[in-house]
């Protein structure tokens, strides 16, 4: 098994342009992109794939990543899908052995299955509120019923082979996959979106003729791709190669979805292009990123559909870097009110909003037309992003697991685009939740502080301009290392993952945005002013 290629980080002492740099070298040089692997997904393999290279490096991957009360995964409901995975590709290796090569033990296996049933049980039965994360109504009672015929096989041929395991999970809400079975086993339409889904969907989903490869890719998910193999499919190189790629390339575990090209560089050159950096991409990147653009937009990867949220960050990454596209194709996920990240969306996304707004923002300002077409919707959604602040100052999303990361989308939007005295209450009561929720260490984070949070706090308060922002920017500092290349992960897809190279823009230019907070200002401003991203 080929190990992953080494990451190379920023150097300590680097200054950030250095460090941009860096990135923009690695966007150019690594276009499927640096996302973190995935217990989910890496369980799909084991139990899917386990002819596929490096199975025994998955099954002791899933081994090391078990947590001390038997699950995987982080705290409260976003368990309850890695764990489901984990747990039933361990039974399944019990079920169905495999040679491994290198790998764990039966015993070794059998312990960590037997605590992990016990921890899926116990989250399964609190009845507390999960994750809007997706297809987790699909996922998890699909792997449920799998966990549950492993368990009466493996009770039924040898009591003793889960000593301690329930025999059957508790009971879990089925109607989300009996009406998408009903759908699929009657070829009726289903959002395509479902494809990155492919390996929850069952037998019903083998028959779909437009299940299609795009770049060896089902959905853009190595899961999806395995099962759409293993269900009888003639040979295909295309996606056995894929698959071969993506496991050689992160050394045996997996992420859920892969190559993230277009959501990586569009993110990362957005972020990057906030702050003035004397830093450049390669023509090519931007030529590419335009390219990716179609009559519905911009899609995250291959074989995904087109969306919003993807499309406004693509649009607006363009316009700053001097190459700007009409986004007129925005327009296909307008709901009047807002705009959907896809039609036939369930819920609404805070992000995708304001990243909307952004894209639309720049255009109404630095364009003729785009004044006349988009300057009524610019100040409707900076009205309803202003309406769906949370009582407390801050937002949530849907595609992420923090709110500081929907909170800083939604005031830099607002910040640049809305009126100001529609702007402006919201952005100081989100400024009044910053400075209320800094932890001892300097930091910011759900659950503990991490760099990732810390940097999106750190660019709504140097919108401010407040001494008392400035004085928290200040105690944030050290914690801004530039030179971080892993980061834990936050961001929604089957289960929590990190974009690492975004979140490193994101690193580097709160850092660029802190230093000069720290910093004298002339103008008359206090000490640690900042300037702020600017507003072009």
């Amino acid at each position: 098994m080929t190990a992953p290629s080494a990451v190379v980080g920023t150097a300590p002492g680097a200054t950030p342009a250095d460090a941009a740099r860096d990135v923009l070298r690695q966007l150019a040089h690594q276009p499927y992109g640096q996302v973190s692997n995935s217990v989910y997904e890496t369980g799909r393999l084991v139990a899917d794939a386990p002819w596929l290279d490096g199975h025994g490096h998955r099954l002791t991957y899933l081994l090391a990543e078990q947590g001390a009360d038997g699950s995987w995964g982080p705290a409260g409901g976003y368990a309850l899908v890695p764990t489901a995975s984990a747990v039933e590709a361990l039974l399944a290796a019990l079920v169905r052995p495999h040679p491994t090569g290198p790998g764990p033990t039966r015993t070794e296996v059998v312990t960590a299955a037997t605590r992990g049933v016990a921890a899926l049980s116990r989250r399964l039965g609190d009845g507390g509120s999960r994750p809007d994360t997706p297809a987790a109504d699909l996922i998890v009672p699909a792997l449920a019923t799998r966990i549950d015929a492993h368990l009466a096989e493996l009770h039924g041929a040898d009591g003793s082979a889960l000593s301690g395991a329930p025999r059957a999970l508790p009971p879990v809400d089925r109607r989300r996959v009996e009406a998408v079975t009903a759908l699929l086993a009657g070829g009726r339409p289903v959002p395509s979106k479902l494809w990155h889904a492919y390996e929850v969907l069952g037998p019903a989903a083998a028959g779909r003729t437009e299940v299609t490869l795009v770049d060896g890719a089902v959905g853009a998910s190595p899961a999806a791709t395995a099962a759409w193999l293993g269900h009888g499919r003639r040979p295909e190189p295309a996606a056995r190669a894929y698959l071969d790629a993506v496991v050689t390339r992160h050394g045996g575990p997996v992420p859920c979805c892969t190559p993230i090209t277009v959501f990586e560089r569009s993110w990362t050159l957005a972020t990057l292009s906030r702050v003035a950096l004397p830093v450049r991409p390669a023509p090519r990147l931007v030529t590419e990123l335009a390219a990716a653009l179609g009559p519905d937009g911009a899609a995250t990867g291959p074989g995904l559909p087109a969306d919003a949220d993807t499309t406004s960050v693509t649009l607006y990454a363009l316009a700053r870097l001097g190459h700007p596209v009409d986004p007129g194709s925005l327009l296909h996920y307008d709901l009047g009110s807002h705009f959907c990240t896809w039609r036939g969306e369930d819920g609404q996304s805070v992000t995708t909003n304001a990243h909307v707004l952004e894209a639309l923002g720049w255009h109404a300002r630095h364009t003729g037309e785009g004044g006349r077409r988009y300057a009524a919707r610019v100040a409707a959604l900076a009205d309803w992003l202003r309406e769906v602040q949370r009582p407390e100052g801050h937002w949530a999303d849907r595609w992420h697991a923090s709110p500081y990361y929907a909170t800083c989308c939604a005031v830099l939007a607002l910040a640049g685009y809305a009126a100001p005295e529609v702007a402006r209450v919201a952005i100081d009561r989100a400024v009044d939740w910053l400075l209320a929720t800094q932890r001892d260490d300097g930091g910011w984070g759900r659950w503990s502080t991490t760099a990732e949070e810390t940097a999106y706090a750190v660019h709504v308060l140097a919108v401010a301009r407040r001494p008392a922002a400035s004085a928290a920017i200040g105690r944030a500092l050290g914690l801004l290392r530039m030179e971080q290349t892993e980061h834990p992960p936050l961001w929604h897809d089957k289960d929590l993952y990190s974009p690492d190279l975004i979140v490193r823009a994101a690193v580097i230019a709160a850092r660029t945005l802190a230093l000069e907070a720290v910093a004298p200002m002339d103008g008359g401003l206090p000490a640690g002013g900042g300037r702020g991203p600017t507003r072009a």
